[in-house]
Order: structure tokens, then sequence, then C-alpha cells
């Protein structure tokens, strides 16, 4: 990359540059051309070729395709003489007929090839445009681009600093803002940029503490058994280098047949009186040895560490601080990290706040638990047979006697270090196989112990489903579908509901927002004719809020099911599932996993603020993948869920009013009303056992109208108006994941 040498872009691009137009690119695979930029994909490597080699320097490639999906992700690969390869090649993400654009580095003469789709199917290139420009337009626009998106080399002016950093860094990271799931803020650089530059300095935790009236002792509890002794006075360091001085810390070895274990903890003892250590006299495993632990402590409360883990050296001062705002926490978890062999720190595990459906699915509690010592009595400390998940039973006994959800206090830092030793569940539950099915039946006893109709299963080690029973009998779910037109989209959703539902006590309300198409209406009336829905007709300009009050209002299901015309229905039990959930008393909306046609996630749940007022989590990773923790596979509390899918009983659709039909419209209005349900008391919840397609956009027009656009930007301000504090902060998401990205990355600088 050159140093820039002035001039306009305008000036720049008028210059004589090679430019390469949609008829340069010739089919070279898989590639069947029917005229007027109309192709059929034949395979899964379709591919386009430039007859001759390009000139190195820099290039904007524009592309726009219309295509049978919502987006597609196309590919430039050049070969420098080298081959093609993943490693070099170029992604851009288009979405369907709208212009995609990124500046493509060649530093050789080099061949291209252009992949348009990696599926067979149609599509139109309207577009394909590959122009060299000056090395000072493209400076510019890269730097511009990182200034806008990119985390770490944004600066709070709007402005890159290029000096700071190389220009193979500067195009690297240009290139990653291009890649789904990449990494653009590293955990060494969330370090030293974002966690360091917020702690205060020892010396003003010292000050901050001695200005507290109420100082809890803290009682750490540790049982120790045949401990490396390097990690083991890691561990024991990392205690006596807190910057809180009001704890002990409560030892239990378990008979270790090793030596250094007594050694290390008798000249431990003898450094500080706060340090007590019991020798058990034969051993009996964690649980025994952890109850013995307790039976030492003191303190107000228990703070759990394994033997071979560390504290941060701020821990116990952010608990205590915590507990000086929540006095009757009964409650207090952390975000933690892991230790790996070389005693990096890695792998941080940014959490939500108090999530129970989570904490149904995993023990996300886990690190860094604190309890109080009357509640952990009451519920008779760690039970023998739960061996692997005794710190899961021992928080699910533990929430179970709470009584205000507000006293589980979540502190959004990093704690705790979880080292990844041989044999630890630090470095994956499949290494303690054991540990899933004693947490299946801490679980099913949580739920058996307070009356729920509930069947937990393990899907995945350390991961578990929670099936709730259904009412007798099934209740009747009303599903709403608005339509106007559109015969092949609405054709798909209803015949797949119709034909995959196992689940059967159901009505189907189609609501006809003035269809004119022959087809859909001759559609509509069979349906009708033959009792399989009921056809609604809304006489009105398009208002998707009134449109699904107007439904809502003559619908005769207990469940209220807002689905839209462009879902397909691929699991039978996604109904039975959403129904399960949405019977609960404490549930309001459930959401369902919904996947683009080429198997991409459309929608895992909505975070608020994301990408301004609110955005769906983990969209475009891939079916299979499991996530952020597992959160894909997981049933989980979100804020909102899209109402492409959403099931809600109708008296609590009836209690918030509905849709706002005069001041959301058509965006924003399922945000909305899930807050809105949140504000009223239930949880909203996500489910990844109720899967569907959604064919997004495809019945859509244009959202790029002026008169769309001015009234995309008034629903913007009606929800900045009403909900500004619950878009600053999402309680299901964490403070230190991007508020940019829809892939739980971490946050930058420009975001603090």
């Amino acid at each position: 990359m050159k140093k820039s040498v002035g001039g306009s872009a305008s000036s720049l691009l008028r210059k004589a540059w090679p430019l390469f137009t949609a008829k340069d690119w010739v089919p070279a695979h898989q590639l069947a051309a029917h005229g007027n930029g109309r192709f059929d994909s034949l395979g899964s490597d379709p591919h386009f070729r430039l007859g001759h080699k390009v000139p190195a320097g820099w290039y904007m490639l524009e592309a726009r395709l219309h295509l049978p999906t919502a987006w597609v992700e196309v590919k430039l690969y050049p070969d420098t003489g080298e081959g093609e390869s993943e490693a070099n090649a170029m992604p851009l993400r288009l979405h369907t007929d709208r212009l995609g654009k990124r500046l493509v580095y060649l530093p050789k003469p080099a061949r291209l090839r252009f992949d348009p789709v990696a599926a067979p199917g149609g599509f139109v290139l309207q577009h394909l445009r590959l122009v060299k420009v000056a090395d000072a337009f493209a400076r510019k626009r890269l730097l511009q681009k990182l200034a806008s998106k990119h985390p770490v080399h944004a600066r709070k002016s709007g402005k890159v600093s290029a000096r700071e950093h190389s220009d193979e860094q500067l195009w690297s990271d240009y290139c990653k803002l291009f890649e789904i799931g990449s990494e653009l803020v590293s955990y060494a650089d969330w370090i030293e940029h974002t966690e360091q530059p917020q702690l205060p300095s020892p010396d003003q935790q010292r000050e901050e503490i001695a200005a507290w009236d109420w100082k809890p002792r803290l009682s750490i509890v540790v049982p120790t058994y045949n401990t490396d002794p390097d990690m083991l006075r890691a561990c024991l360091d990392s205690v006596l280098e807190q910057s809180y001085p009001h704890w002990e810390l409560c030892i239990a070895d378990d008979a270790s047949p090793k030596p250094s274990v007594r050694t290390i903890l008798g000249d431990y003892a003898k450094r500080d009186e706060r340090i007590k250590v019991e020798y058990r006299a034969a051993n009996g495993h964690i649980v025994a040895a952890s109850n013995s632990a307790l039976a030492l402590a003191s303190g107000e409360f228990v703070v759990l560490l394994d033997h071979d883990d560390e504290l941060a050296a701020h821990a116990l001062y952010a608990v205590a601080k915590a507990l000086q705002a929540r006095p009757t926490a009964q409650l207090v978890y952390s975000d933690e990290d892991k230790l790996d062999a070389e005693g990096q720190r890695c792998a941080p595990y940014f959490k939500p706040d108090f999530s129970p459906d989570l904490l149904y699915s995993q023990n996300y509690f886990s690190h860094l638990g604190v309890y109080r010592r009357e509640l952990v009595e009451a519920v008779g400390g760690f039970r023998p047979g739960y061996e692997g998940s005794q710190d899961y039973d021992l928080v699910l006994r533990c929430v179970a006697r709470v009584q205000d959800a507000r006293d589980i206090v979540h502190i959004p830092q990093v704690l705790y270090h979880w080292r990844m030793a041989d044999g630890s569940t630090a470095g994956g539950h499949e290494q303690k196989s054991y540990a899933s099915d004693a947490g299946r039946r801490a679980l099913q006893d949580y739920f058996d112990g307070l009356g729920m109709p509930v069947k937990v299963s393990v899907t995945a080690p350390g991961i578990y489903r929670h099936s709730w029973a259904l009412p007798e009998p099934a209740p009747l779910a009303s599903l709403i579908v608005p339509t106007r037109d559109g015969y092949q989209v609405l054709k798909t959703c209803i015949d797949s509901i119709l034909a995959l539902t196992s689940y059967r006590n159901y009505e189907i309300l189609i609501v006809d927002n003035q269809s004119t198409c022959p087809q859909t209406l001759a559609y509509m009336a069979r349906l009708e004719a033959d009792g399989r829905a009921r056809v609604l007709h809304y006489d009105a300009p398009f208002n998707y809020s009134a449109i699904n009050n107007f439904a809502a209002r003559q619908a005769r299901g207990s469940v209220l099911g807002l689905i839209n015309n462009d879902i397909e229905v691929i699991s039978p039990e996604w109904l039975t599932e959403m129904m399960s959930h949405a019977m609960r008393a404490d549930i309001g909306c459930v959401g369902a996993k919904l996947y683009y046609p080429n198997d991409t996630i459309q929608h895992a749940g909505v975070i608020c603020g994301l990408g301004g007022i609110a955005n769906h989590s983990h969209r475009h990773f891939a079916k299979g993948s499991p996530g952020y923790f597992g959160r894909l596979w997981l049933i989980h509390n979100l804020s909102a869920v899209t109402a492409a899918v959403l099931l809600v009983r109708k008296e609590i659709f009836d209690q918030v009013g509905g849709l706002d039909e005069a001041g959301l419209p058509v965006a924003f209005n399922d945000v909305d009303f899930c807050l809105k349900v949140r504000e009223a008391g239930y949880r909203n919840l996500w489910t990844p056992f109720a899967e569907l397609y959604h064919h997004e956009s495809v019945s859509r027009g244009s959202d790029e109208t002026p008169e769309k656009r001015q009234r995309f930007l008034g629903e913007i301000a009606v929800m900045e108006g009403r909900w500004a504090a619950q878009l600053r902060y999402d309680p299901y998401y964490n403070p230190n994941l991007t508020r940019h990205r829809e892939d739980f990355s971490l946050q930058g600088v420009l975001e603090q």
C-alpha cells in the first residue's frame, strides 16, 4: 500500500484505469446462461473468469445480483501464480437487488475468478464491475471503512491513525470486515485497551473499601487433591494478592497422596492467619472435601474456587462493591475466562444478567460463584451423588429459594481464570462425561421439587433441554399470516404448516391485505372452502401492526402465533415446542430458530441496541454451529424475538395493547411489543427446537424509496424515545460485547 498522493475521489476515478464489466466475465463452470444476465447455477461451485491477467494494484469490486434468497456471499479468487485458495479469497456479502462494493488489492498481476453463489439455483447478474483505482483513493476508502466499522482502529474522532499500524495490518483488518465470524478485537487487545484502563488502581480500590460502612467477610472455599505444586501456589497467591482484605481462605485437602500438597498448604497457613486448612483423614471425593472446606467458613458469603484456578486481583473487591449496591443479594456471579497451558488468558465467557432459562440449559453461573452462607447452609451444602456437577446442583437448589430475582447479581467483569488442566471441564465437558449426567439429574430434581411438568435430557456435553408438558386438552393456537398476493410464497408457507405440523389444535388466519393476483385469490378461496384456513380481509394500506391487531381480535385461540407469509416449516415439532413454552405462566413471547434458504441463521433472538435499535444475534452463522458458548443449541431468555414466528398468549397480547399501529406500522413493532411484554413482568424466550426457513424479503418491495426511508427514520425516533434505557443496556447480552456485529465478538475502543 502506497502513501496518499492527494487528489479528489471523483478526479481519481475519471482517469483511464482498466475497467472490467459483466461482459468481460466468462461463465467457466457449472453455469448455464439464458440471456439478459440470467443464469442457472448447476452445482455448488459455479464461477466466472476473466480471460486474461489483471495488472497489479488497487481495484474497486462492485456487484449486484437478483437472488431467490435474501443474501449471498460472493467471492473473488485471485491467482498470482500460486493457485487459488480460500486463504486468499475476498468475500463480499450481497443482499438481493442491492449494490455491494469492496476494495481489492493485487500485489502481482493475477488471473481472477468470481463465484456468485454456492448452490444450485437461478439468479440474475445485474451488475459486475472491477475498476482500477488510484492508491490515494484506495487508501482513503480503506481508512474510512476502518474508522466506521472496525472497533480497534476506530477512534472517537471518527478517524484512523494510519501511522499506528502497518499497511499490511490495515489491509488485513479491512478484509476481516467482510468475513463472517472473523475476530476484529483479539482478547489480548481487549484486555489491554478495554479491561485494564477501566480498572481502578489498587490504591483507589483501597480508598473506596475504607469508605464502606459494611465490609462483608468472604469465605473462599477450596477443596484440594494432589494438585500440581505450581498451580496450587498460583491459586493461593491469587488469593493473597486480593485488594479486598476482608476474606478467609478455607481449604480442605482430600487426603492427597502427594506430600507436596500438605507442605505447600502448611507453608501458606503460616504466612497468613486468614488461611484455614483441614487435612481429611480419608479421601471422600469432591463433594465431601468441599463440605469439609465449607464447614471452616465463618464469613457472610462463600466464594467457590477450584484448587488449580486463579482469581483476578480485584475479584473480591468487585464482589464486595456489588454487595454495597445490593446488600440483600443472595447469589453473585461474574464473567470468566480460561488459562491455557502457558498460563495465558483466553476464551472469555461474557454472560448475561440472570437468565433462568439459560441456567436450565447450561451452568453459565459457574465461576466466579458467590453464595450467601446462610443460604448454602439452608440447602444442606454440596450433595453426594452429584460429583462433577456439584456446583450446578448447588446453584439450582439455591436459586429455588431466592424470592426476588434482583438478589441474583451479575458482575460483567472477568473475575475468574479457569485453568485448562488435563481432565478439567475447562477443556470441555467431554473431559468428565459423568458430569453431564449428574447435571441432568440435578436439573430434573430442581423441576421435580417445584412440581413443574418438565423432562430434562442431555443434548450435548454440559447442555440440557428442558421439555415442558402441555396442558390437556391442548390449547388452540391461532396462526396469523398476513399476505398480499405472493402466491408461491404464501402457498409454500401454508402448505408446509398443514403438511408438517404435528401439533394439531390450531387454526390458520390468513389476513388478505388487498391482494389482486387471481392465483393467490383462488388459492385462499380453496383453503377457506375446505376449512383449512379462515381468510380475513384487511382493506387498508399496509400496516403490519394494524393487520395483526385486526386478526388478533378475531382469533379463537388462547395463543396467538404471528407468522410471516415467507416462512416454511421444516421441523414437525415446531409448534409443539413453542406452545409448550408459551403456556408457561412466567413466559411471554416465544421465538423460533429461523434459517435463510442457504442454511445459515436468519434469526436466533434479538439483541437490543445492536446496530442502533436492535438486530438479530448470530445472523449468517452456519446451520449446525453451536454459536456463542452453545447459545444456538440452548433454550434461553432474550429481550426480544422476531415476529416472523412469534407465539404469545392472547391474554398477554391484550394486556400490553398489542402492536403499535400509530408509531410503528412496519419496523421494530415486534421489538417494541416484546419489550412491553418484558416490562409487564414476563420473560421472553427463544428455542432452537422450533426450526423453520425464513425466505426473508422475497415478498417485500424495496425499502429505498424516500417515503419508506422517512417512515423508517420516524420509527427509529419512536424506539429511541420510548426505550432509550433498554437500548443502551440489554440484560440478556453483555456490555463487553460489540454492538456493531451480530456475532458476540468483543467490544472495541470506539464502543466504550
